[in-house]
């Protein structure tokens, strides 16, 4: 017989035979069946989807042997319903025939969202918060209130929302920020002719706020210290709000703590 054993020789010769058998079928299961049957080195470019309309995809990537497969939507009010956002993988990669490509697209409805609290917050830190939320900034309105840049209102279509309110995805939110200066007015106070520590002293305690500081020679011989000009001017029946600015000219020259 063939595998028949008479020598040790035989035997050696045998375990040849049966090692080279075994090598051939590999190379025949790795090297010709392997690639044949799963096109081993045999890809192909993933084209670009993104922008397309979904109505389209289908018959283009059919022409690239490729299929797809709706993995998310999403909500970009600056897009048109049904256009892929993002593919899975990206343009440009190599893949196998018949692979899937994962796409995001356009919901064309928004979906709706809890609005979120901004009032009483800054204006940065609600534009940060409806950036985070997908909703848009709209008109910033400045109003008088003691409250500078805080959020006093906040509007969707004209009307007050109120957080926890359902809404849109992408919707536009007014605001109304406070300007802090108030609604309140009265008479200017006068302040020429008063010692500079003073008139600051009356300034801030009304609710003012101390402009700029200049000085300048006196014209009538006033001491130096001596606020000799204020703007606004204190004429009969002028009115100031809380929190608006008084600059005054003092007599003298600069103290040199300041020029420092």
């Amino acid at each position: 017989m063939f595998l028949k054993a008479n020598s040790l020789a035989d035997v050696i010769k045998h375990i040849i035979i049966i090692l080279v058998i075994g090598a051939l079928m590999l190379f025949f299961f790795f090297f010709v069946y392997l690639p044949t049957t799963t096109n081993h080195g045999q890809t192909i470019e993933v084209p670009k989807v993104t922008g397309m309309k979904m109505s389209e995809i289908e018959d283009f990537l059919d022409e690239h042997s490729l299929q797809y497969y709706i993995s998310d939507s999403s909500y970009n009010s600056n897009l048109e319903p049904f256009i892929v956002m993002k593919q899975d993988p990206a343009p440009g990669s190599k893949v196998k025939k018949d692979r899937k490509i994962y796409i995001t697209y356009n919901m064309k409805t928004a979906p709706m969202i809890k609005m979120p609290k901004l009032v009483d917050g800054s204006v940065k830190n609600a534009q940060m918060i409806l950036k985070s939320y997908d909703l848009q900034i709209g008109q910033i309105k400045f109003v008088p209130d003691l409250a500078q840049n805080a959020v006093l209102k906040q509007l969707v279509n004209g009307k007050e929302i109120a957080p926890g309110a359902p809404v849109a995805k992408g919707s536009v939110v007014d605001l109304e920020v406070g300007n802090g200066l108030g609604n309140t007015e009265f008479q200017i106070p006068n302040v020429v002719g008063m010692p500079v520590d003073e008139a600051t002293t009356l300034l801030v305690g009304a609710g003012l706020q101390v402009g700029t500081v200049g000085y300048m020679a006196a014209p009538n011989g006033e001491a130096d210290g001596t606020v000799i000009r204020q703007r606004p001017t204190a004429s009969p029946g002028a009115m100031i709000r809380v929190g608006e600015l008084v600059d005054i000219w003092v007599a003298g020259t600069e103290p040199a703590s300041q020029l420092e």
